[in-house]
C-alpha cells in the first residue's frame, strides 16, 4: 500500500490538526534517507548522528532502516512511503533535492513525522508533520576558515608565499545558496586573520562524483590555488590537495586519515541533538518545530580536532577565542563592515532593483528574498533566521567563481 486511500486522505484534511499517538520505546522505528552511502563524508555523518541519537534515548540500531543512493527523484517518495509502510512514526531525508518527494510522502503519510535537512518548505507546506532543520554551520566555517587564514599568514611571514598569493580554491557542488554560504563564510574567516585572501570556486553541478571533485581541485591548485575548501560530498578535493602537498578545509568529516599532511580542519554539523528532539517528541506523540537550525549552544556546530602537522603555531588558543566571540554574539559572521558586493555595501545591494528582479525571475528561495532588505539590519546579514535552511546569496567581491 504505497498511498493511503483517497477517501482517508479527504477525511485528513478536513480535521483541523493531527493527533499523533504516543509509541512504546520498544515499538518505535526510525527511517533514514540517504542520498549515497556511509561512504560519502556527507551522508556518513547523518548516519553516525542517527544512531548516537538512537543510543542516547535507549533505543537499537535494530529501530533503524536506512535507505541508501536515493537520488533527487521519485525515488525520494518511493523511499518515503516504503519506510511509512514498513511501520517507521519518523522519517528523515538528508538531500536538498529530496524535499518535495518528502512532501508528497508527508501529505500522504499525516500519522508519520517527516524531517528534511536543507529544505525550504516546511513553513509554506501547511503539513503539521513535515519539518525543516539545519544548523548555524556557517560560523563553524567561519571558525575553520580562519585557522587556514592563519596559516596563510605564517606562510606569508616565512615568505613561502606573498600577500597576492594568499589565493584560495573551493570545490562547490551546486550554486545553492546552502554552497554559498558555506564558501562565503569560510572565506570571511580566512579573510578575518588574511585581508589579502582571494577566493576561486569551481562548480561540479554534482554532490558526489569524486572524479570531478578531484578535477576541479587539482584546476584550481594548476591556477595558483595554496589553499583548498570544498562542499562536495566525497574525498576528490582532499586527494587532489594531498597529492599536491595543499592545505585543505573540509566539511561534515574529518579528513585526516585520508590527508594525514594537508588536512588542516573541518567544521561539521551534529544532527545528534536534532535527531534526538525530534524522535523524543514522537515517542511522546508531541509536536516538535516546523523549521529550527541549532547552533553551537545546542552542540549542533562543531569543528573537529585541529591537525598539528599542517596548522599555523598558536591556532588553538586563536581559534578559541573566535569560537568565544561568536558565540556571544561579539562577532558576527556576516559582518556587512567586512565585505562589499560589486563595491556597494550589503544594504545598498540587497536594496537595488536589480537584486529583487533576479531573485524574482527564479533565484534561490525566490519568496524569501522579497523581504530581503530584513535581512540586513543591526550591522550584519541574519543568515538562518527566517528559516533554518541558509539563505546568503551574495556575490561578495573578492570570491571569484570560474
Amino acid at each position: 500500500m504505497k498511498k493511503i486511500a483517497s477517501v482517508l486522505l479527504v477525511l485528513a484534511m478536513l480535521l483541523c490538526s493531527v493527533a499523533f499517538a504516543e509509541v512504546a520505546k520498544e515499538d518505535v522505528k526510525i527511517g533514514l534517507i540517504c542520498l549515497h552511502d556511509e561512504n560519502s563524508g556527507y551522508d556518513a555523518n547523518f548516519i553516525d548522528c542517527m544512531k548516537a541519537a538512537l543510543e542516547n534515548l535507549g533505543l537499537d540500531e535494530s529501530q533503524l532502516i536506512i535507505k541508501s543512493n536515493i537520488p533527487e527523484s521519485q525515488e525520494a517518495y518511493d523511499a518515503a512511503a516504503d519506510l511509512a509502510d514498513m511501520g517507521c512514526q519518523y522519517v528523515f531525508a538528508d538531500s536538498f533535492g529530496h524535499e518535495d518527494y518528502i512532501i508528497q510522502a508527508a501529505s500522504e503519510f499525516p500519522e508519520v513525522q517527516f524531517s528534511h535537512a536543507t529544505g525550504t518548505k516546511a513553513q509554506s507546506a501547511g503539513l503539521e508533520n513535515y519539518h525543516n532543520a539545519f544548523a548555524s554551520i556557517f560560523q563553524g566555517r567561519f571558525a575553520a576558515g580562519y585557522a587556514a587564514g592563519l596559516l596563510l599568514n605564517e606562510k606569508i611571514e616565512k615568505g613561502e608565499i606573498t600577500e597576492d598569493q594568499a589565493k584560495v580554491g573551493y570545490v562547490g557542488a551546486f550554486p545553492y545558496a546552502e554552497v554559498i554560504s558555506g564558501y562565503t563564510s569560510t572565506f570571511l574567516g580566512i579573510r578575518y586573520a588574511c585581508p589579502s585572501a582571494t577566493m576561486t570556486v569551481k562548480f561540479t553541478n554534482d554532490w558526489g562524483d569524486q572524479a570531478l571533485e578531484q578535477e576541479a581541485a587539482t584546476a584550481l591548485i594548476a591556477q595558483g590555488c595554496v589553499l583548498m575548501s570544498e562542499h562536495a560530498d566525497t574525498v576528490g578535493a582532499p586527494t587532489a590537495c594531498e597529492d599536491a602537498g595543499i592545505p585543505n578545509v573540509a566539511y561534515n568529516i574529518d579528513f585526516s586519515a585520508v590527508a594525514p599532511n594537508t588536512a588542516l580542519i573541518s567544521s561539521r554539523i551534529n544532527w545528534t541533538p536534532y535527531m534526538q528532539m525530534a524522535i523524543e517528541a514522537v515517542m511522546k506523540g508531541e509536536a516538535f518545530p516546523t523549521d529550527i537550525a541549532l547552533g553551537m549552544a545546542e552542540g549542533a556546530v562543531e569543528l573537529t580536532e585541529l591537525n598539528p602537522n599542517v596548522a599555523a603555531e598558536g591556532t588553538v588558543e586563536k581559534v578559541q577565542e573566535v569560537l568565544e566571540k561568536l558565540a556571544s554574539g561579539e562577532l558576527q559572521v556576516f559582518d556587512t563592515s567586512t565585505f562589499t558586493v560589486n563595491g556597494m555595501t550589503a544594504e545598498e545591494y540587497v536594496q537595488t532593483e536589480d537584486y529583487l528582479q533576479d531573485t524574482a525571475n527564479g533565484g534561490f528561495n525566490a519568496a524569501v528574498h522579497q523581504i530581503a532588505a530584513e535581512y540586513v539590519k543591526d550591522g550584519y546579514f541574519h543568515e538562518s533566521e527566517f528559516q533554518s535552511a541558509p539563505y546568503f546569496d551574495l556575490p561578495i567581491d573578492g570570491i571569484t567563481v570560474d
